[in-house]
This record gives structure tokens, sequence and C-alpha cells, in this order.
């Protein structure tokens, strides 16, 4: 049994048990303050942020959270770059003085325990991830990139389904400029319409589709104005064919760092990763997987096809192998060799040059 008077006595603040605060604690908690911690990893998701420097702490992924983070005065901050939830606390933490570095995820995959589970900075000190982390640098070019690809997708939902409407309507469903016009003012005098029951409500919900889609359009336009004007002129990537300041502009915005991509072959994977099959000494190529970046992907399969015959080697490359390969697999593999020309020029930094 326990005597409760002499506990007390002994305290000086009542009974006192394993998880209960005491004047003890707050000695320790202000000796720790006092002495900053060096490398202090953090785990970041949506609602919190879980720190690995002693005993594993849990903080709210808010100015709270950061503001109590602050407190253990880190020297260094390691975390997992994990999209939107880490650019916050990154940039709060650089702009009180912390240097801040980032851990891709290559690098934690291989840190797996030997149960397959993704331990990330709890197996392996800080101290080792340090010398694998890069340090955050805050890209203006890649938000705008980001709003942009955005607009873009957003842009060819609200296109089809104005096409949707006017083939409910009408046999025409084109979308210039001039008609969305007209129809965002409900001008149209130009259709041959089908007077069916559900008509009037069907032009109302095309003036109000061309009305947003000229908004958007506007404001692509302006977004692109941007995007070029923070590519600077003698950008290497500007010296291969084909390739303007909209495509180098995304590019850059998305990859950020070539130096992520050692190799060719890791940078054509992450743009374009083919479907392939294997049998024997067989090997059978089925198209382009849904792996790697959806943007990229779209960009240089669009470039490839509209401006192969603007650079040399992808026109060299085209008329070797268009009787072997035809149609969009032709593209594909036009495509695979724009990219690696994008990573020799940007890796090496050197202009392109024919071959």
């Amino acid at each position: 049994m326990v005597d409760f008077t002499t506990e007390a006595k002994s305290s000086g603040r009542g009974v006192t048990y394993p998880y209960r605060r005491t004047e003890q604690c707050d000695k320790v908690h202000g000796y720790r303050c006092d002495v900053r911690v060096g490398v202090l990893g953090i785990d970041v998701s949506k609602e919190s942020l879980v720190t690995s420097k002693g005993r594993v702490r849990k903080y709210r992924n808010d100015r709270e959270g950061y503001e109590r983070i602050m407190e253990m005065r880190p020297e260094v901050v390691v975390l997992e770059p994990s999209g939107v939830y880490s650019v916050r606390p990154s940039q709060y933490f650089k702009e009180r003085g912390v240097k801040v570095l980032q851990v891709g995820p290559n690098v934690l995959f291989r840190e797996k325990d030997l149960r397959g589970k993704k331990t990330d900075f709890y197996d392996k000190k800080l101290e080792h991830m340090v010398d694998e982390a890069r340090e955050y640098v805050h890209n203006p070019l890649r938000e705008s990139v980001s709003l942009y690809l955005f607009l873009k997708d957003v842009e060819v939902k609200f296109r089809n389904r104005l096409r949707r409407a006017l083939f409910l309507v009408s046999d025409d469903d084109g979308v210039s400029q001039e008609r969305l016009e007209r129809f965002s003012r409900g001008d149209f005098s130009e259709l041959q319409l089908y007077r069916l029951e559900y008509t009037d409500s069907v032009l109302e919900e095309i003036r109000a589709l061309s009305k947003v889609l000229l908004e958007v359009r506007e404001e692509l336009r302006r977004v692109q104005e941007k995007i070029e004007g923070m590519v600077p002129e003698n950008h290497v990537l500007l010296t291969i064919p084909g390739v303007g300041k909209l495509a180098a502009g995304i590019i850059l915005g998305v990859v950020e760092d070539i130096k992520r991509f050692p190799k060719p072959e890791s940078f054509v994977a992450h743009c374009l990763d083919p479907v392939v099959e294997r049998s024997g000494k067989a090997t059978i190529s089925k198209g382009i997987s849904r792996r790697g970046d959806r943007h990229l992907r779209s960009l240089f399969y669009f470039l490839a096809q509209m401006n192969y015959s603007r650079n040399p080697t992808l026109l060299k490359f085209h008329e070797s192998h268009r009787e072997r390969l035809r149609g969009k697999k032709l593209y594909t593999a036009l495509a695979r060799k724009l990219a690696r020309i994008v990573w020799s020029v940007w890796y090496n930094n050197k202009p392109y040059e024919p071959r």
C-alpha cells in the first residue's frame, strides 16, 4: 500500500504517479529548451507533424504546432516532401532561420525494414540522412505551372461539357472563340436548334458554360505570359528546336531539379514509362503506362507529334523508324527520344547539338 501522506509530503504537490507532471518535469523541460536539438526529423501528414528526436512527439500541422517545434530550437529540420502538406511547414521553418532538408521518397523506400513497413526516419539515424537530402528551396515557377496545369484541366472539362450540351440541341458542336462570345451573351441565332422538351434548359447551360470557359481561357493566357516571363532567355532548354518558353517552363516547374535523375533512363521512365512484357528472349512493348508524371507525358507526346520535323535528331529518327513503327507507337518513341535530349541538355548544361 502507498502511504498517501508521505507521498504528498515528498512531492509537495500531492500524490504522484508516473503520468502526472511535477516540478521536476518543468526543470527538465526548461533545461532541454535551453539546448539546441541539432538535427530534427519530422514525418509530415495533413493533420500532424511527428518528430523523432528522443521519444516520438506528435504536433498539429498548424501555427501552434510549428511554434512548439521552434521551442526545441532546431538547427536543421529533415522531412519528406509529402506534397502540399510539407510546403507550408518547410517555408515557415526556413523563414525563421532553420535549415530545411528534404529526403526524397526513393531514399525512404530503401529504408524499409524486413517486414516491408516504411518507417521513414526511425530506422536510420538522421545524421546519415542529412547527406542524402537536398535543401528546400521555394520555387515560384512551380506554383505558376501548377496553376496553369490545373486551369488547363478545368478548360478541357468545361469544353467537353459544352460540346455535350451542343450535341443535345444542334448538329454543330464547335467551340471557337467567336461562338463562345455569342453564346455567353445568349445569342444562339446561328444555331439550327432541335426544338425539344429540354432545349431551353440546355441553352441556359450553354450560356453559363461559355461564360466560364471564356474566363478560364483569359486566366490561362495571363498565367502563360507569367510562366514565359519567368524562364531565362538563355536557358539551355530553349536551344532545343521545338521547345518554346511555355514548354520549357512546364518542364522546369514540374521537374525542378534534374539532378534527381542521375541517368537518362530514370528521367525517361518518370515522363514516359512503357508497358513491357517479356517472355524468354522476346520483348513486347505495349504503349505508355500510367506511372510517372501525366503532365510531362502529355507534353512530350504533344511536342513529338507536332514539332518532330523541326528537330534534326527527331526527324532523322522518324525517317529511320517510320516503316517499322506506325501511329502512336512511332510518336511514343519520338517522345522518349525527346525526353532523352531534354535530360542530356539540361543535366550537362550544354546547348543542343544535332547528331
